[in-house]
């Protein structure tokens, strides 16, 4: 079967250079990071410069506190992801290759510890500023979903992340990247090759990057600058916990398991399993994010039915 949605043949790097003896590369996946905090911190801004939409009782930060939030939130995606990618993900290797955990340029970064880092930065900032923690809060899930549409992509053209094999018309069939020169097949290191091996795949990258960036993004953006939002404390956190965790929760029906889950007796992946039934680890870890956000949800609506007209 060939793939109806081609591999791009782009480039993971979009440019390398040399200096002091060494190699430095910038690659899609960095710039999609780099790119996706820098328009949710715009979305941010416009939304704090418009008092109208927060009520009475005004926005939570004016912009120059925002881009101190901004740097504490890059500093918690970044230490947050990585060492939830190994505490979650691989923790029995990089216990015995403890060095490798902080070369973050290899790969490895996991959403939910870049979840929990923002969490830590956006309690801090709301403590040194005395700023409502609802209402910041309500920010960071307005501006995430630009940064998930972008990393989910640069994961579609790294060829990582990939789903499960799919006789869908819309199957992918990804190549390997040339990691050893001398492996058979193996043209160069850092290209792609194919081994005639490959099955088309689901495209679950850009699933996710459907259901988490645009459509949900769309929904968050919807609500906080046209119906009112930004009013009801928690509200947009809860929608967008809910809202990321279900999606993330559907996805992992389609997403190639991670191959240290997968065993003889385990072949599809699941990290909790009971005769063949069970969760993967993505689905674990989205449950209570999906929990949380409903609570989150129910409590925001009854506060705002209750409070003073």
């Amino acid at each position: 079967m060939l793939a109806t949605i081609p591999f791009p043949d782009i480039s993971p790097e979009i440019f390398s250079i040399s200096a002091f003896g060494r190699d430095f590369a910038l690659r899609w996946y960095a710039l999609a990071y780099i790119v996706g905090i820098l328009i949710g911190w715009r979305i941010v801004v416009a939304a704090v410069r418009r008092p109208g939409l927060w009520g009475p009782r005004g926005a939570p930060l004016d912009a120059a506190q925002v881009e101190d939030l901004l740097t504490w939130v890059i500093l918690g995606v970044i230490l947050g992801g990585r060492l939830g990618y190994v505490l979650f993900y691989k923790f029995g290797y990089y216990i015995q290759n403890p060095l490798e955990i902080f070369q973050v340029w290899q790969g490895g970064m996991a959403f939910h510890g870049g979840f929990l880092g923002v969490v830590l930065a956006v309690w801090w900032t709301c403590r040194k500023y005395k700023a409502r923690l609802g209402d910041v809060a309500n920010l960071l899930a307005l501006a995430t979903p630009p940064a998930l549409l972008l990393g989910r992509t640069a994961n579609f053209i790294n060829a990582e992340l990939y789903g499960r094999a799919t006789d869908a018309p819309w199957g992918v069939i990804f190549p390997s990247m040339c990691i050893d020169p001398a492996a058979q097949g193996c043209p160069a290191a850092g290209e792609w090759f194919y081994t005639g091996a490959e099955v088309a795949r689901h495209p679950s990258q850009l699933y996710e990057a459907g259901m988490e960036g645009v459509i949900l993004g769309a929904i968050l953006l919807i609500l906080a600058f046209g119906r009112g939002w930004l009013q009801r404390p928690w509200s947009l956190t809860g929608l967008f916990l809910a809202g990321y965790g279900s999606a993330r929760f559907i996805v992992e029906f389609f997403r190639q398991p991670d191959v240290q889950f997968v065993t003889p007796g385990n072949p599809v992946g699941l990290a909790l399993h009971v005769d063949g039934y069970g969760l993967t680890m993505g689905q674990v870890l989205s449950l209570p994010m999906i929990l949380v956000g409903l609570a989150l949800l129910i409590w925001s609506a009854r506060r705002a039915r209750t409070a003073p007209a």
